[in-house]
């Protein structure tokens, strides 16, 4: 939620520094239990060839990573930290095709240099955890460019953003 629906403009309702901070120390707690469901979600045992376990909140995640690639791009405060972390977190939960559609999308939206910087920085995140990552990006863009499924403003930035990035 953007600041301004929580506080209104010149309103004496700012919310307390206290409170500020506890949700910032909460909103880092879950991040980090995420994190651990994310990189500790293998089957019980070696002998227990179970599926991983699945993250119910990710799994509902993935239908909206357009949505959170563009609130991460808005580079808002704190928020679109956690919002980049969370979107390591899901490509590496959804990978290989979860991570190589952030990177693509982040390409896609980016409209200027500070935007521009989060995709390497997304792609050191991920990379370190997948492997194959950077092809499985490329032939992400490649389809969707020869797909002609991207609006033609849309497909020139995504092409200037990736000339930038190479």
């Amino acid at each position: 939620i953007p600041a301004s629906v929580i506080t209104p403009p010149g309103g004496s309702l700012a919310p307390h520094e206290g409170v500020r901070d506890a949700c910032d120390r909460l909103v880092h707690l879950l991040l980090l239990h995420l994190q651990k469901l994310v990189y500790h979600r293998g089957a019980a045992s070696l002998s227990d060839p179970a599926p991983p376990r699945p993250v119910p909140f990710l799994d509902s995640l993935q239908s909206h990573l357009r949505d959170l690639c563009a609130e991460t791009l808005r580079l808002e405060r704190k928020r679109f930290l956690w919002q980049h972390r969370l979107l390591g977190l899901l490509g590496v939960y959804s990978a290989p095709f979860g991570a190589a559609d952030a990177l693509v999308l982040l390409l896609r939206l980016a409209r200027g240099e500070n935007e521009l910087a989060l995709v390497p920085q997304l792609f050191a995140v991920l990379s370190a955890s997948l492997t194959g990552l950077l092809p499985a990006a490329l032939a992400t863009c490649v389809r969707h460019v020869h797909a002609g499924t991207l609006p033609p403003p849309e497909t020139a930035q995504f092409c200037r953003n990736l000339a930038l990035i190479l």
